[in-house]
């Protein structure tokens, strides 16, 4: 399966699926109902790069500050329903784009089809969520465990109740923290369906451990040609998320935009702080609109050499570096002075 081979869906102002560029999505972290820290929160992660944001959606409270959230923010907002059918329907009653549910916590058919028919007055697309650890009990025992093979049972399931109450405004997502059973199941369910799937390792972990297994999943996964959206969840600051997931896509090829750092590992020829100067350089770019390659080595005779490649770099010598563009030497300076000659490269760059 191919991305262009999905059916599209409206979420908001955007579209999934079809063929459409691959969308960035964050959850945030705050209590829904405190209006001004959700709202700070998602215009934070809209500068990172958040494409979709959503919002827990707990009680009542909650779902009447959607109507206020959705004013102050320029992205889609989506609402995370557990359990209770109304904070579905109010949800999407003060806005939301999305609801994301799992029919089958959301308790008698009655219930599920009141969520449905509102979702289908309202032109609201539902996003069903299915995770390993809350696969239904029989197909745990069925096979000996949590299978790949049981999340796609238990998705498709889901998406056949929401089929047969007359509605196929649906998205997908399935997800697991077990790295290779969750890109199994994404392989068998790309199989099976045409609705656009959204993808991600759940709990996957810290910033550290989870962007490695996100890397690793996503990569899988995204380099077949599978997956429509995407979110990185950390245990963390969800602005890492954002960056994370820039990262994986311009990595894979299927996302431009933003410069992109190289840098060298340090042996015992870096006189320099290396370290210090490449963490500050990854900082320094965050916000330049800029679609190059910048290069941070820590060896003056070798540096430009090996990141020929890169738009702009600097390479340390003792106490002292250069500053390069397309390999050739610019100008040797000191070593304090190697971060505001390059800030001034990026302001002036043609």
């Amino acid at each position: 399966m191919h991305r262009d081979g999905t059916r599209e869906v409206r979420i908001g102002d955007r579209k999934i699926g079809g063929g459409n560029p691959i969308l960035i999505q964050s959850m945030t972290n705050t209590r829904t109902e405190d209006v001004e820290a959700t709202v700070a929160q998602i215009l934070e992660l809209e500068r990172a790069g958040c494409e979709i944001i959503r919002c827990t959606v707990p009680d009542m409270a909650a779902a009447v500050a959607l109507e206020e959230i959705k004013k102050r923010i320029h992205i889609p907002l989506v609402a995370d329903i557990h359990f209770d059918y109304k904070m579905a329907i109010a949800a999407m009653e003060h806005g939301a784009d999305k609801i994301r549910i799992n029919p089958g916590n959301i308790g008698s058919p009655e219930k599920v089809r009141a969520v449905v028919d509102a979702a289908k007055s309202l032109d609201v697309p539902i996003r069903i969520g299915v995770n390993s650890g809350s696969l239904e009990r029989q197909l745990v025992e069925r096979d000996g465990g949590v299978t790949a093979q049981g999340i796609v049972e238990s998705a498709l399931d889901k998406v056949h109740i929401i089929e047969d109450m007359g509605y196929d405004n649906i998205v997908i997502s399935i997800k697991s923290s077990d790295v290779l059973m969750c890109v199994e199941a994404h392989e068998l369910l790309a199989r099976k369906t045409c609705y656009p799937l959204h993808v991600g390792i759940t709990e996957a972990g810290t910033v550290r451990s989870g962007n490695i297994k996100s890397a690793i999943g996503l990569g899988l996964i995204l380099h077949q040609g599978i997956g429509d959206t995407i979110r990185v969840s950390l245990t963390g600051d969800p602005v890492e998320e954002i960056r994370a997931a820039r990262l994986i896509l311009r990595t894979l090829g299927l996302r431009r935009g933003g410069i992109e750092v190289v840098s060298c590992p340090t042996c015992g020829r870096t006189k320099i702080d290396l370290i210090g100067l490449a963490a500050k350089v990854e900082r320094l770019v965050e916000d330049y609109p800029l679609d190059i390659k910048v290069a941070v080595m820590g060896c003056a005779v070798n540096g430009p050499g090996e990141a020929r490649e890169a738009d702009l770099g600097i390479a340390g010598g003792d106490g002292e570096g250069l500053l390069f563009k397309k390999g050739e030497i610019l100008r040797k300076m000191p070593e304090e002075q190697l971060l505001g000659a390059l800030k001034e490269e990026l302001d002036n760059w043609r």
